[in-house]
């Protein structure tokens, strides 16, 4: 029997089951509230892919924001992974970037994280590297899938680094913090991880 995948906007009734999804998986994804879920649902930016009727992941996906179409999350079943289904849901968004004018599909994916290899596969091109949360200390690749003919385009190879949170919780025990969250972002959490890395080589 061939399995029957239909791809549509999630409903209100289907926020209980991505906001499972997101948190059964959240070393994978970045986490937002199921008040912002909610309302993206009205905004149609919640996709849900589904597999004989039963929900098998979801896609959100924000507004077009200088002809580019970003991705914030995109989430398969562990179970159901490696099928069609996650490509299913990569042809509606283009389709939805096509429609829409977008010059490019774009979305970070954290460099331990094994949907490097999926996006890849689906035509995305590594763009850029950077360092990721302290936390963590993994590496962030920007992935971006041109909608249009470009004359050249500047790829790199991506990350492969792996998570570990050794580096940070021995910058603790030494009494290196920030202030307010380690998850903070910006020129605050860049600082933040270059003394944590300079402590962790003085402490080897």
């Amino acid at each position: 029997m061939t399995d029957f995948i239909t791809i549509a906007p999630a409903a209100i009734s289907d926020m209980v089951y991505i906001d499972y999804l997101q948190r059964k998986n959240s070393e994978q994804l970045s986490f937002y509230p199921l008040s912002v879920l909610e309302r993206e649902v009205e905004n149609q930016r919640l996709i849900l892919a589904s597999v004989n009727n039963e929900p098998a992941g979801y896609l959100y996906h924000g507004s077009v924001v200088a002809k580019t179409l970003r991705i914030h999350q995109a989430c398969i079943q562990y179970d159901l992974r490696g099928y069609a289904y996650g490509a299913a849901l990569v042809r509606w968004i283009v389709e939805v970037g096509n429609v829409s004018g977008s010059n490019e599909i774009a979305l970070r994916c954290g460099s331990d994280i094994a949907a490097n290899g999926f996006w890849q596969a689906m035509g995305f091109e590594c763009v850029n590297v950077s360092n990721g949360g302290a936390r963590r200390m993994r590496d962030i690749n920007a992935w971006r899938l041109p909608l249009t003919d470009k004359l050249f385009a500047i790829t790199t190879e991506p990350s492969t680094k792996k998570k570990s949170a050794k580096a940070w919780t021995n910058a603790r025990k030494a009494g290196i913090t920030i202030a307010g969250s380690s998850f903070s972002r910006g020129s605050a959490l860049t600082e933040y991880r270059k003394t944590i890395e300079a402590n962790e080589r003085i402490t080897q």
